[in-house]
């Protein structure tokens, strides 16, 4: 039984009080109107309207329905409302993965354009490695994750790519830093400051690749999982690292220097589980790919005591936001 249905041609029988007019105004013919009032009295067990005089009036059944059946059709139609835009991914809390040398600009770029988009939904975001990722989404404990390319996950499906040039940070005092740009093979007898393999093995791997092509061999890989304590092993003299200008540009006193031709572009994709996708993923990949390469502007800092549609979960060394 279409109970939603039947109820929703008793409030109109019930407004007009008259079968013809209720039929002309549901579109209907008056027979199937009838039969479907009568149906709803049998459900129910109970007489909706009498019917023994010249025009029909509602029985004391009839008139506590009215407001009974008015609260079930709006809460048919408010479950309908959520459960359409719980599957357009604009309800409910998305567990987001990303990494600790984000920028700040960027993660608020991003939070605002998906609260602009779906101000409804929950962004929980986790400060991760790529290996961490990689790991939580086998296990279904995080929806996507913004990891660095390359990987090797072939049961997870990768977003667009956002590609940002790295060039080398060296302390201000380096002969290099009067440099315009720096070729791989002015580093030759520099120590490297990397993140550790296991943070990103396929990355790791890849920048040692393009290094020894460029005629870079690192006389001693230094491991910093942290960007502060990556600048710190600069400018203590401890070696070179590769960054994008964004997040070099927050210590004086380094230099950022591009390199020439551009032979390292740290790729960052969004990353999920290829079954039970949350439907939030598209939308926050497309998001993500567009504001992690630039494509939208980041906003301006949001007021204290602004109200914000979302939540935001940062690990003890995330990054300053300053």
């Amino acid at each position: 039984m279409d109970l939603a249905r039947h109820l929703h041609y008793f409030l109109t029988v019930a407004g007009e009080l008259h079968f013809g007019r209720a039929a002309e105004t549901l579109g209907i013919a008056q027979p199937p109107l009838s039969q479907s009032i009568q149906r709803l009295e049998r459900e129910l067990g109970v007489q909706l309207f009498d019917r023994s005089r010249r025009s029909i009036t509602l029985t004391a059944a009839g008139e506590l329905l009215i407001e009974e059946a008015r609260a079930l059709l709006a809460a048919e139609q408010r479950l309908r409302t959520l459960m359409r835009k719980a599957g357009a991914g604009d309800l409910g809390a998305l567990r987001v993965g990303v990494l600790a040398e984000t920028p700040a600009p960027a993660l608020q770029a991003l939070l605002r354009l998906l609260g602009e988009q779906a101000p409804e939904l929950t962004v929980d975001l986790q400060e991760l490695t790529t290996a961490e990722q990689l790991r939580l989404l086998a296990t279904a404990e995080l929806d996507v994750g913004l990891v660095l390319q390359p990987i090797d996950a072939p049961d997870l499906v990768c977003g667009p790519a956002a590609a940002v040039p790295l060039g080398v940070v060296l302390p201000r005092t380096s002969p290099l830093a009067r440099l315009p740009e720096i070729a791989l093979a002015d580093l030759a007898g520099h120590d490297l400051i990397l993140p550790p393999r296991a943070t990103a093995a396929g990355w790791h791997d890849h920048v040692l690749e393009v290094c020894r092509g460029g005629g870079f061999e690192p006389g001693r890989i230094r491991h910093a999982r942290n960007q502060e304590f990556a600048l710190g092993l600069v400018l203590a003299g401890s070696g070179v690292a590769f960054q994008q200008e964004a997040l070099a540009r927050r210590e004086p006193r380094v230099a950022w220097r591009p390199l020439t031709g551009n032979p390292l572009v740290r790729r960052v994709a969004a990353v999920w589980a290829g079954t039970a996708v949350h439907p939030a993923v598209p939308r926050f990949a497309r998001a993500a790919t567009a504001v992690i390469a630039g494509d939208e502007a980041p906003a301006p800092l949001i007021a204290p005591g602004a109200s914000q549609p979302w939540s935001v979960v940062y690990a003890r060394n995330a990054v300053d936001p300053r």
